[in-house]
């Protein structure tokens, strides 16, 4: 079954929001003009019920069925922040917001979700309430954790609760999922070695905290080459080392900054465990010493079985099998709708963006000719999980 025809004939209205999202971008939590656009939004498709504030800024919308009230409950999320980046695509949309940029796509989300939002109030062909979920800072800020602690899953009684998010390099007009973890959990860690200054032409008076780091950073490697299962997936990237002032001196400390990606919980606790030993035991054996801080600002993204089931079942009525893979290897990217199907069953798919440059790119933007299928894909599987009206 092709895009649904109600979706293509809403995708110029879709373009025009994603656009006017595009040239306003905000950050985190800070997303309130983009907030009020989508509750303003959703009030004049007469959506039935909009909650505004949930999580901070976060906005959710109900959409009752034709049976009214009553029924089932699911959930669809989308992501509304930006990130702090200077934008170079030169298109006419681009950013009107210095330093800051929609390039991961969240533009194109929230866009889409509007739209089948618009088209599920139009059409209201089932039974039970689509929660329509906006949610500010997933990016670092865990707003999808806010949003639940703030009560987004009982208030609304939501069951199941449904991601999507766009994949550069895929074809448009395609899906992907997989059961299991499909995305990441995103540790950090922070490295602060003590060792004791003194004149850079006299090091055997000084304990150097630079040398020392350097030595941590290359046995870091060694954790995922000779202490992780191959077959496990593990990444260690240091990304920041800072140390000293200028040429002569050799600092009292150094700083190293990193992240630790996984997909289960027990290569996680392998990764903060050798993190620590090796820091605190090289400095140790120069007479320095190392403070680690390790932090879990995320789990896994781990899709439910049936419920992928469901998701794949959707996508490949609108995109046909062929389009659809349903074994897509994981990313090692992190993703705060973990928070989400931790509380509730659910899936996370990915939707083509085609061949535009990559994710968190300063050349980056969301691929307009994918709005009709994200819109097909939310309608559609509104629609059979819950049932015909």
């Amino acid at each position: 079954m092709p895009i649904l025809n109600r979706a293509a004939e809403l995708e110029a209205d879709v373009r025009e929001w994603r656009h006017y999202l595009h040239q306003n971008p905000e950050l985190l939590y800070d997303v309130h003009d983009t907030a009020a656009f989508v509750a303003e939004k959703l009030k004049s498709f007469g959506v039935d019920e909009i909650v505004e504030g949930l999580g901070k800024t976060g906005v959710v919308g109900l959409i009752h069925g034709r049976s009214g009230a009553s029924g089932r409950v699911i959930g669809l999320r989308a992501d509304m922040d930006a990130l702090p980046l200077s934008e170079i695509t030169g298109k006419p949309w681009a950013s009107q917001r210095q330093g800051m940029m929609h390039a991961c796509g969240h533009d194109g989300h929230t866009a889409m979700l509007l739209g089948a939002a618009r088209y599920l109030a139009e059409t209201r062909s089932f039974t039970g309430t689509v929660a329509v979920i906006f949610q500010p800072a997933e990016e670092g800020g865990a707003g999808a954790d806010a949003m639940i602690k703030d009560g987004l899953m009982e208030r609304f009684a939501i069951e199941e609760v449904y991601g999507m998010h766009n994949m550069p390099g895929m074809a448009v007009g395609t899906f992907a999922m997989r059961k299991g973890g499909i995305m990441a959990a995103p540790d950090k860690f922070f490295i602060t070695i003590k060792g004791r200054g003194g004149h850079a032409a006299e090091p055997h008076r000084a304990i150097d905290p630079i040398a020392i780091g350097a030595e941590i950073v290359t046995n870091l490697q060694l954790i995922a080459a000779r202490n992780a299962n191959p077959v496990h997936s593990l990444v260690i990237s240091v990304t920041r080392f800072q140390a000293g002032t200028t040429h002569n001196i050799i600092p009292e400390e150094a700083h190293l900054t990193g992240t630790a990606r996984t997909h289960d919980d027990a290569m996680q606790d392998l990764a903060e465990r050798r993190i620590r030993e090796i820091a605190t035991g090289i400095a140790a054996a120069h007479g320095a010493s190392a403070e680690v801080v390790y932090e879990r600002p995320c789990p896994v993204t781990s899709n439910h079985p049936q419920e992928t089931d469901y998701a794949a079942r959707a996508a490949i009525d609108i995109a046909g099998a062929a389009n659809v893979n349903t074994a897509v290897e994981p990313s090692m990217a992190g993703e705060d709708f973990a928070f989400m199907l931790k509380a509730r069953p659910g899936a996370y798919i990915m939707i083509g963006n085609g061949d535009t440059a990559g994710l968190h790119n300063p050349a980056y933007d969301f691929n307009d000719d994918a709005i009709a299928y994200g819109i097909s894909y939310w309608a559609k599987l509104c629609e059979q999980r819950l049932g015909p009206a």
